[in-house]
Formats: C-alpha cells, structure tokens, sequence
C-alpha cells in the first residue's frame, strides 16, 4: 500500500483518489481552499442557486466509469441525468433563430436548413463528416492514452480540410475552415461560438477544434439535476467511501525532492508531519499527484507555457469565464429552453444562457434562476461590469420580459476565479495541430513520483476530460510502465 499525496480537491483529482484508494493505495487529498470540486462551484443566495463553472455534460461515460469502476452504486443511482433536448437555441446577430436538436445530425441538418436556407445543413453536416475523421485520428492518443514521450504526430493537422487550390495557403485554423467551408455568417458564428464555449478563439485555434462541435452533437449534453455541482457532491462522497482523506483550507507550497524523486510535499499550515529544511510542515508519500493548476508548481515541467506581459500564459489563448448570476420573479415560460447562444453583435459578445427547470435552484415556482456565462481574452484586462451589462441586454433575446422581472444580480469575475481556484484562465481540452501548441502537460512529469491530473493536464480542461485524466493518473500509479491507458 502506497502513501499517496493529491494537491487540490479538484474533479480531476477527486477522480484519481478515488481509483487510487479502490487499487488499496492510502491517500490524502490537500485543498488550499474550504471546499471540493475546482471550477465546479455554486453561487446560492435567497433560495436561488446557480453553478458558477459548468453548467452542463458531455460525455457522461467518463463518470459512469469512474462510479462503476469505484463502488456498488453507479451513477444514476446517485445523481439524476437528464438529456437537454433541444440541445441548444442560437440566436444569430440578424435576428435568425434555430433550435438544434440533442444528439441528432440528421434533425440538424434539417433544423439548418429550414432556418437558414436550403444548403446550410449540408454544408454543416459536411463539414462534421470531416470533423469526424479528426476525431477518428486523435480520440485514442488524446483522450484514452498516456501521453506519448513523442508528440510530433500531435503537432500535425489531422482535419482533412477541403482542397485549398494551387494558390491558397493551406487551411490550419478554425477561423479559416469557417470561411472557406461554412461561408454563411450564421453557421461561422455557430461553429465559432463551440470554440468559445471551451475557451479558444478561433482566429488562432487550429483547425482541429473541429472535434469540438462534433462530440457535443454526437454524444450528447446531458444536465444533472440539482446542477453541476451536485455531480461534484457524488464524487466526494465516493472518495469518502474509499476512506479518501481530505485536508482544506490548507495549501501545499513545493513538491518535496530527495534524489531526484518526489517524496512528498510541504504544507503552509496544519499538524505537523515532520520537518522540513525550509520550516515548513512535510508530509510523506510515495506518489504526489497536482491536481492544482499546473503553473504553481514545477513550471520547467510545462514545456507549452509562454510569457505576455510578464504574465504566464497557457497556450496562447488565455481566456477566463465571466459569469453573470440572474435572480428572477415570476415562473419559468412553457416551452422555454434549458440553453440559449446569443451570438456576438458589434462589440458584444456571444454569451450562454441557461435557463434549468429545476426546483433545487429556485425559491419556489414563482422565481426562476438563470446564469449568463462567456468567456474572454483575459489580456489586455476588461471592464468587466461593462461586459457583464452587455450580457443582460443580450439575455433579453433569450428571457422575455428580463428586465421587468429582475430581482438582483450577482457577477463573478475570472477575479474571482482565481481567488477559489488559483488561476484566473480557464483551460481548454487536449487539441492536436497548432504545432503541439495545444497539448498540456503530461499526466507523468519529468520528476519521477509527480503526477499531473486535472484540467491543466492531458487530457485538457472540461469536466469529462478531467474526469479522463484521473483515469489515466491512478492508471499510470497503478500499472507503471505496462498501462497503456483507458479499455
């Protein structure tokens, strides 16, 4: 039995304790802040709740594992998943509208075509037919394998773009698939607007952000009822089950090394295991895994981060989320819709509304809570009480009568982001192309005995692909050098 140690409380690394004590290795989880779940956070006040990261789930196979492979009970027995059917509602800057169903190409297609002209769906379709071909390409090395020592192939293109010509320089951004496959405004915007969601700007994502678009309308969104949150809350108490010991409010400042190995780490406060050179409290183990944000610790282990501004700066879109939390009188409308886009106009950005029906995030029937989110360059800095203003008058495309029936509101910052989580930046998942600008850490570091998992790590940002990285973590503890990553 291993004594392990885990930085940060965050999904990634809840799922990783989680495998590692079923495998029977003993381990404590260390959070800098008061409370489990990372990104995952609710905002609650006056019996009105709202997520303040995620609000909804793609790929739920990753946590239907992670239950299945860790416990009695699965999922379902614990959280309640609801497919969001339509899966979206995009309203476009000239006023066009479109409801695209969940998990359904052909209904898209269709949806497309009736809204914005005969064409628009093929094309659409077309273009998620080449998406799936680099979806094929990288699913395994991105998403179910430890991250390979070589990862040149990566640093390649894989979506098979539509010949450019003799003259034209070849595609390698999603802005220019966009332009030249897409051509309609409306159905660039809607491609644009998946990238945003994850947090790339499309003039300088590669073309393979393709792959985006083409998980969520083939696998699905799925909402989890009482909020995202509450998947947080069935992760934690399925560590504690596997007797996963939790330490908050207590932050863990270096990686402790002795001949060239991680054998455990300092703390900047609590009971003291031994002592360390420095005067702080250490504490052994065998393993370190860092699921806090990579750049606070070994940052000559990241070999994709850059410097703006005397800044670091993952990749080289650095975007945060702001979110926009709306306490509303009167009832939801029949027929509303969970999910609304209202896409970018003049200076304003595409903002996401979500509009649950769900009674654990209202006072009663007579209220209805929404969350506006969208996410930002966060250099050069905003104004964001601006932008925040800005996204109320775009919701009123997607909440009749918002203004009227507004109660108060409360806007969370990447500020704020980084207060609970210690990074600001919200990081996208795993990309191939880009020259390998796009890949994260590995999940193995260049230090014997330190694992990265989480969001900052392969397989990337979002919640399914941090829930992957657990996987692969306790994989790579568990079997060494012989796993060969997820079955």
């Amino acid at each position: 039995m291993a004594r392990i140690v885990v930085i940060g409380a965050g999904m990634g690394a809840m799922a990783a304790a989680a495998r590692l004590a079923v495998a029977g290795h003993r381990v404590t989880v260390y959070e800098r802040g008061g409370t489990y779940g990372g990104a995952v956070r609710r905002f609650e006040r006056d019996g009105f709740g709202f997520d303040t990261g995620p609000g909804l789930l793609h790929l739920p196979a990753v946590y239907r594992d992670l239950f299945v492979k860790t416990g009695k009970k699965p999922l379902e027995d614990l959280v309640e998943l609801t497919q969001v059917d339509p899966a979206s509602r995009h309203v476009f800057a000239d006023g066009t509208r479109v409801d695209l169903p969940n998990a359904s190409r052909a209904g898209t297609v269709s949806a497309l075509d009736a809204a914005l002209g005969a064409g628009a769906g093929e094309r659409w379709g077309d273009f998620l037919g080449r998406a799936r071909e680099a979806w094929d390409r990288t699913r395994r090395p991105l998403l179910e394998e430890p991250q390979a020592a070589d990862t040149s192939p990566l640093a390649r293109e894989p979506y098979p773009a539509l010949k450019a010509g003799l003259l034209r320089r070849p595609t390698t951004t999603l802005a220019q698939v966009g332009a030249r496959e897409l051509r309609d405004p409306r159905l660039v915007a809607l491609l644009d607007a998946y990238a945003w969601a994850y947090g790339f700007d499309p003039a300088t994502a590669p073309a393979s952000a393709a792959v985006l678009p083409y998980m969520e309308q083939t696998f699905g969104t799925w909402y989890v009822s009482g909020g995202i949150r509450a998947l947080a809350d069935a992760v934690y108490e399925r560590c504690l089950e596997r007797r996963v010991e939790f330490v908050f409010d207590t932050a863990v400042t270096e990686v402790v090394e002795k001949d060239g190995r991680a054998v455990g780490v300092e703390l900047a406060g609590g009971a003291s295991r031994a002592e360390g050179s420095g005067g702080g409290e250490i504490v052994p183990a065998d393993h370190v895994v860092a699921g806090a944000p990579v750049p606070t610790l070994h940052r000559e282990q990241v070999v994709t981060w850059e410097r703006q501004d005397d800044r670091p700066s993952y990749q080289t879109d650095t975007t945060g989320r702001l979110t926009v939390c709306l306490a509303l009188r009167g009832a939801r409308e029949a027929g509303a819709t969970h999910r609304t886009v209202v896409h970018a106009a003049g200076d304003r950005p595409t903002v996401t509304v979500l509009r649950p029906d769900d009674p654990a995030l209202r006072p009663d029937a007579d209220h209805e809570s929404v969350t506006l989110s969208t996410t930002a360059n966060l250099y050069p800095e905003y104004d964001w009480a601006e932008i925040a203003g800005q996204m109320v008058t775009a919701a009123e495309s997607a909440v009749p009568g918002l203004r009227e029936r507004l109660l108060w509101q409360e806007v969370r910052t990447p500020e704020d982001t980084l207060r609970e989580t210690g990074a600001a930046e919200v990081p996208g998942p795993a990309l191939a192309g880009g020259r390998g600008r796009y890949l994260p850490a590995a999940n193995r570091s260049t230090l014997p005995g330190l694992y990265f998992a989480g969001g900052w790590s392969h397989p990337g940002g979002g919640l399914a692909h941090a829930g992957m990285s657990g996987a692969l973590v306790a994989g790579l503890i568990v079997e060494g050098d012989d796993f060969r990553g997820s079955r």
